[in-house]
């Protein structure tokens, strides 16, 4: 007889999530857990020699992130779905999961046990699922993106108004980049021309809320 259960695959720093999870789907005959880890690279040693039709990953892991994870997956196994699972939905991690992975969905750990059945299945089925939440969060994270682009920042710009975050002078940045004073001066009457502030904590603003910072 043919296998029709839904064969997964978890992965998660946290043994209390790997747990939370495998309490909630236990009872379904049609999940099939195959395999659960705290350990990403355990998982994809596991999958070398299991079917993984479904794999539930966190996003943020020591080990490896789940971007990188999603990415080796996709790979090697390209016919595992991906379902993105974390604490938080920014926009920034999903967009690169969904374009460098091409991850299936994306739930927030808030989620209920039917949403979670919810968006396996659906995703198993070849569809895609994304919590309302993450929706939100990706779409202003175009919208913010949209406005970079509109403003035509430089890469050089963008980094030049990381370091005025840091509180770094005109000197300072000239030295830690290897320009001169006078073409810092430059890139930042440019910097307020195209972001439309006159004041230095009015970059500060700007690049937080267009997340151009690197932490």
């Amino acid at each position: 007889m043919q296998n029709t259960s839904i064969r997964v695959a978890i992965v998660d720093d946290h043994q209390i999530v790997l747990d939370g999870i495998f309490s909630m789907l236990k009872d379904y005959a049609e999940i099939s857990i195959i395999a659960s880890s705290t350990s990403p690279l355990h998982i994809l040693e596991t999958m070398n020699d299991h079917v993984v039709d479904v794999l539930i990953t966190d996003v943020f892991m020591p080990e490896m992130d789940g971007r990188e994870l999603s990415k080796r997956v996709r790979e090697k196994f390209p016919n595992t779905k991906i379902l993105a699972l974390s604490m938080n939905g920014q926009g920034h991690m999903v967009d690169a999961m969904i374009n460098e992975s091409d991850i299936a969905g994306y739930l927030l750990k808030t989620i209920s046990k039917e949403e979670l059945l919810t968006a396996i299945r659906k995703i198993h089925a070849g569809g895609i699922y994304f919590s309302e939440e993450v929706l939100q969060e990706l779409t202003n994270f175009s919208s913010v993106k949209k406005e970079n682009d509109n403003a035509h920042l430089t890469q050089r710009e963008i980094e030049i108004i990381q370091l005025i975050e840091k509180e770094l002078t005109n000197k300072d940045i000239a030295d830690k980049l290897f320009i001169s004073e006078r073409t810092v001066e430059t890139h930042r009457k440019n910097i307020f021309r195209k972001t439309g502030v006159n004041t230095i904590l009015g970059i500060v603003k700007y690049a937080h809320q267009h997340r151009l910072l690197a932490y």
